[in-house]
């Protein structure tokens, strides 16, 4: 996997994402914010928040099932199959993605 994906909530763009390294399973990307990043930022922000252990799955689960509720797709740019089910981790500008 290399490139950049449009990430895409309906027809809204909410960013690009670049990836600029793998750290396997993690992709590692460069983040640009689209017209439809404010509504979801908060979301993710919870989600970079959430740091350390979680032994019951609590918090994790508190933060990221808003994000996935949203219905977020993962579209190359340059073409090809889009990306339904992945786990996207956005702080500031980088990103870390797992599908």
């Amino acid at each position: 996997m290399s490139g950049t994906w449009r990430l895409m909530r309906g027809d809204e763009l909410v960013g690009l994402l670049t990836v600029h390294g793998i750290d396997m399973p993690v992709y590692l990307c460069d983040f640009s914010p689209g017209p439809g990043w404010e509504p979801v930022r908060p979301l993710f922000e919870a989600w970079a928040a959430v740091q350390g252990p979680d032994p019951d799955g609590s918090r994790t689960t508190a933060a990221l099932k808003p994000i996935l509720d949203l219905g977020l797709t993962l579209v190359p740019v340059a073409g090809g199959e889009t990306i339904n089910r992945f786990f996207l981790r956005i702080d500031g500008d980088k990103a870390s993605l797992r599908y």
